[in-house]
Order: C-alpha cells, then structure tokens, then sequence
C-alpha cells in the first residue's frame, strides 16, 4: 500500500511534488508509489476483508430486466436462510417487477420534501442498523434528495461496504462516467447521473443483462417500460433502434473488458507488475474540455489494465498569488474528478511545463502519454511544441492527442 505522506524529488532538482493529499493551494496530489510498506499498509488488508461484497447488474438501458433479477437473487437467497432485505427499489410500477419483491422485507424508505414534492430515499441510517448480510440497492447513479446523508447513491452503498453489508446493486451503462461523451455522441443525451468507473470495476461481481433491441422495442410498446402515454416519446427519441443496438454494443463491451481486466490482475506476478504499462494524461489550466481528455485516459488505462496518473504542472506565472482564483477552481475540480475516476493526480512545481512532464513519465515509466489538443495561442511552448518534445525526449512512449 502507498503511503500519502512523501514528498518525493525528481533529477531535475526544480520539479517536485508539492503538498500532502490536498496542499494549501487546494492541488490534489498522488501518493508516492515507492515507499516501503509500512504497519498501517497490514491494518489496510484487514479492513478490506472486513468491507462488504458488491454484486452489479449491469445493462444497457431501463426495461432490460435488471430489477427483476435483482429481487428473483434476493428472494433465492432469503428461502436459503440468508438475511436479506431491500434497501430500495425502484419498480417504476412494473407489475412483473413489483410481484418479485415477494416476502422480501423492505427497509422503509426516508421520506424526503423537495420544491414541495415528496421524495422516497434509501434511508442509509436505517438498513446501517438493520445491519442485514445482504441489501439490494437500486439504481446506484441516483441523486438524492438534500436530506439525505450523501449526495449520491452509490456513496450510500460505500458507507454499506463499510460496515460489512453485502450489497446487490443495479446501474445502466450510460451512467458510466468514462462513457459521458461517448453516450452523448451516440444518442444526444447528456446522462447528468453518472457513477465512477471505479465503482464499477472494483466489484466483486458484474453480471451483464442483455437483451436485443426488438427484444426491449417490444416490451416497450406493450407497456411493460413506461406508461403507454410516455411509449411515443420514449420510441422517437432515446429508445431508437440504433441507440439500444450501441448501448448494448457498449454494455457487452464493458463487460469483457472488466473480465478481461481481472483475469490479467489474477495473472500478474510476484513483483506485482501487471497490466501493459502507466499513463499519464497532462492537465492544463486552460484546456476547452477536461472531462472529455479525463474520460479518454481513464477508459486506455482500463484497457490496458494499467495506473493512471493525471499530472497538473504548476509554472511561476500559475503561482497561488497570480493566478486567477476561478481557473485555479477549475484545475482543482478538473483533479477532483481524476481521483474520483480513479487516476492518481500529481501537482508539480516548474518553470517548464514540458520538462516536467518528462521527468515525471521517466522516473514512473510511463507508457503511455494523453495530452490535449494545443489552441492557437498555445500550440508552442517554450519556442517548441510539447507534442514534439515529449516524442523527441521520450521516443518509446505512446503519445496520444485528444
């Protein structure tokens, strides 16, 4: 286990990482890979045999079955004798869904006020006391109302793991936080309800629920999906052919990369060497689209079965006391989301950006560089374009512009 507490210095004595996991300059910044292990590193191992297990149905939109499956699970577990309970469903008032609760107990829901509507909510402090072995949780990416405890669902069911509660959980392909622009370009809907890849990678079980596209076309125009008042809408628009056949495509996709992950992990070495590299994507305070350069990286390094590292180098004319407090928000959220997909975020302090980064992609070898398209304005760097000096310093690495 890496210990947060180092700093660690480069053979370029100007560049070094700067801070503890958030500095004073709120610039998340990476653990130092190569400490020792230490005492602390053994409590580690100990806590994650004592968290909680998450089984995933996975699918590629709404109606597939995932529900359904989810209670069929519950209810098979509970006539063998196991403590189950429903921490919440939703069963968007589908008779074959609501007729699989069955004898299952339900944990009753937090009832919530917002803009004078009332909300149902998994009451997270009540399934905690319950303390059942298992809780089925529906719709992972959900939003929850203010009152809640967490903002997110999936973060209840963290706090569940915690605690050593099973937890059998459903979530839609499109809310894969990797494949925001990808599910945008595809159907033209921005999903605002997305969950961390990692998340979903660290499962102990993803099960996929698939089914063809006239398979759901029909369950949708026979009512079975959606009220038959909202079957229309729900067919000209994120219902299309098209658009089920490549979030199924996506879905399956996903799933064989995550087996396929796993089984390299299960393969790798004494030396704990896996996967087929590191990468490393460069932020920039100025860069048009963050998330989208975030998302690209985060999906290579899964294919790859890879670490990722998002590395923001910090110039003098980019110090605390010049730089604008609204961009520096910006680099400190655009590093907050890197950690949240699970990239480890280096801050480094240097007078040249691209020496930085090639001493960094040196002393962690990587193989893989992410960078950003250069504007106009910033197609140079120093008299010399960064792409040109991170191909010419760094020849065996992957350079890869988004």
């Amino acid at each position: 286990m890496r210990s947060a507490c180092a700093i660690r210095r480069f053979p370029d004595p100007r560049a070094e990482l700067v801070g503890l996991i958030f500095n004073p300059d709120h610039m998340p910044v990476a653990e130092n890979p190569n400490l020792k292990p230490t005492a602390d590193d053994f409590l580690t191992i100990i806590r994650r045999q004592q968290l909680g297990k998450l089984k995933i149905y996975l699918g590629p939109c709404p109606g597939v079955g995932k529900t359904y499956q989810m209670l069929v699970e519950g209810n098979r577990l509970r006539r063998q004798g196991v403590d189950v309970v429903i921490g919440y469903v939703e069963p968007h008032d589908r008779p074959e869904t609501t007729l699989q609760i069955g004898e299952l107990e339900i944990v009753p829901p937090l009832m919530a006020k917002y803009h004078g509507i009332t909300l149902k909510e998994m009451d997270l402090d009540a399934v905690l006391a319950r303390k059942p072995t298992i809780a089925l949780v529906d719709e992972l990416a959900h939003t929850n109302a203010p009152q809640s405890r967490n903002r997110k669902r999936y973060e209840d069911v963290q706090d569940l793991l915690r605690a050593g509660i099973n937890i059998i959980a459903t979530v839609n392909i499109q809310h894969f936080e990797s494949l925001y622009n990808i599910v945008e370009d595809v159907t033209g809907v921005k999903v605002k309800e997305r969950v961390p890849d990692e998340i979903i990678t660290q499962a102990d079980q993803v099960v996929n629920i698939d089914l063809p596209a006239e398979d759901l076309l029909e369950r949708l125009q026979a009512g079975k999906i959606y009220p038959k008042e909202r079957v229309e809408a729900a067919l000209a628009n994120f219902f299309t052919p098209k658009n089920l056949t490549r979030l199924r495509e996506m879905t399956l996709s996903e799933t064989a990369n995550i087996l396929d992950r796993r089984s390299r992990e299960g393969a790798e070495t004494e030396s704990n060497v896996g996967g087929l590299g590191q990468v490393m994507v460069a932020i920039s305070s100025r860069g048009p689209d963050p998330g989208r350069l975030l998302r690209k990286t985060a999906r290579l390094a899964a294919q790859l079965n890879a670490q990722w590292y998002a590395v923001y180098v910090r110039t003098p004319s980019e110090s605390a006391v010049k730089i604008d407090a609204t961009v520096q928000r910006q680099v400190a959220d655009t590093l907050e989301a890197a950690q949240k997909m699970g990239g480890l975020v280096i801050s480094l302090k240097h007078e040249n950006v691209g020496q930085a980064l090639i001493s960094f992609a040196k002393e962690y070898g990587i193989t893989h560089v992410v960078i950003g398209r250069p504007g106009k304005r910033n197609l140079r760097l120093f008299g010399r374009a960064l792409h040109d000096e991170l191909i010419q310093e760094l020849p065996g690495i992957d350079l890869v512009i988004i």
